[in-house]
């Protein structure tokens, strides 16, 4: 018997797995209203603060004035308009690579990406904690689809060994690991690709504009952004607008033009989204960018240090994302509702996000946070740990 959509809400309410929006006033902030009330945000990917900063509001508002407010098509119709040229050109110039493709989010990109570079007769390697929108995209892209155990590179060498010869090798890593804020080992990876022959492509949506001395991401970090073949990553995280792009040779994007069903099929960014985006990578260029960046750096070593002291598990973390392991999804989604309460925001993470048993409160921090606001959440998660038995 077919399964009703009531029975299966109802089951994912028993196992605690029931989802449910909750509205926020006001803009991405380090403070917003929920509920009725001001809290302290500590879920929101506004890694800089940019998502009002005034530089990228004018930015869009000159926009639309100038091109309106939609692009009318799909790139290879009649939706390229300029700007998205422009933007291409500085992404390219940011990243260090010969050209820049932007896609509509990350999700299309990741979907699109892997299967316009491999396919039946091919081979995905994929780390096993990769983004849903990696694991989608080699699924979607019918080849075979190989996954190795977190970070663990004497796995991936010998499955690299053992597909030798079949087909093009596509090896594909977040850079920075969006629920555990830990960093792929990019100089082993790059070491491989190049032993076996195959192709890099790194997922640095929560690198950009963060990690490195210049917000290059985590490709900067290690000193190897010459050697990764793509370069994906978002405008809607650290750079405080929407969408995402890769950055690689040519080639490549001559490729991704002519084969990624996202891109051809998709009608493109609109202005306002692109003027505030190349808005975005002057600021991260600009002497305040590289201020933010270190205020970051600083607040997140210090919040993540403090929860370690506090007895939480803080999972590897080693960048502004800071999970607090949990276990069981009924005593994270509790100690969500806790927070809130008492004024600070922070969501439970469950499975299918991450694996059961490893529920987790995943804290992100902000440039714009008070120290002393994060000084009050990891006093108010202590106590509340303390009385759920957590920590």
């Amino acid at each position: 018997m077919t399964r009703s959509i009531a029975g299966e809400l109802q089951q994912l309410r028993e196992q605690g797995l029931y989802r449910s929006l909750r509205t926020v006033a006001g803009s991405q902030g380090s403070r917003v209203v929920a509920e009725g009330r001001e809290v302290v945000l500590l879920c929101s990917n506004n890694y800089l603060g940019l998502a009002d900063h005034p530089s990228l509001k004018r930015a869009a508002v000159e926009a639309v004035e100038r091109y309106g407010t939609g692009s009318g098509a799909s790139r290879l119709v009649s939706g390229t308009m300029e700007l998205h040229a422009a933007l291409e050109e500085r992404l390219a110039r940011f990243k260090g690579t010969d050209a820049a493709l932007v896609f509509n989010s990350g999700y299309a990109a990741n979907s699109g990406i892997i299967p316009a570079l491999v396919g039946r007769g091919d081979v995905v390697f994929s780390d096993r904690l990769n983004h849903a929108s990696i694991v989608d995209g080699c699924l979607l892209s019918r080849a075979r689809f190989v996954r190795y155990p977190h970070n663990d590179m004497n796995a991936l060498e010998r499955l690299l060994a053992e597909h030798r010869g079949a087909g093009r090798m596509l090896i594909v890593t977040d850079g920075v690991f969006s629920m555990d804020g830990d960093l792929a080992p990019l100089p082993a990876l790059v070491a491989l690709k190049r032993q076996y022959g195959a192709l890099l492509m790194v997922d640095d949506a929560h690198g950009t504009g963060v990690l490195g001395e210049s917000g290059r991401g985590s490709a900067e970090q290690f000193e190897v952004a010459a050697d990764i073949d793509l370069q994906m990553g978002t405008l809607g995280k650290a750079l405080g607008g929407f969408g995402a792009y890769v950055a690689a040779s040519a080639e490549v994007v001559e490729l991704l033009i002519n084969r990624a069903r996202s891109f051809i099929f998709s009608t493109s960014l609109p202005p306002a989204v692109l003027a505030a985006a190349r808005a975005a990578l002057d600021l991260v260029d600009s002497p305040e960018g590289k201020a933010l960046r270190r205020r970051l750096a600083r607040s997140a070593a210090l919040f993540r240090d403090a929860l370690q002291e506090a007895g939480f598990d803080t999972m590897g973390s080693e960048t502004q994302i800071v999970p607090a392991l949990v276990g069981e999804a009924e005593p994270a989604m509790t100690f969500t509702r806790r927070l809130l309460e008492e004024g600070f925001y922070v969501q439970g993470i469950r499975p299918p996000t991450v694996p059961a048993g490893t529920c987790r409160l995943r804290c992100t921090l902000m440039a714009t946070h008070d120290e002393s606001d994060l000084e009050r959440a990891v006093a108010a998660m202590a106590r509340i740990g303390k009385e759920l038995g957590i920590v």
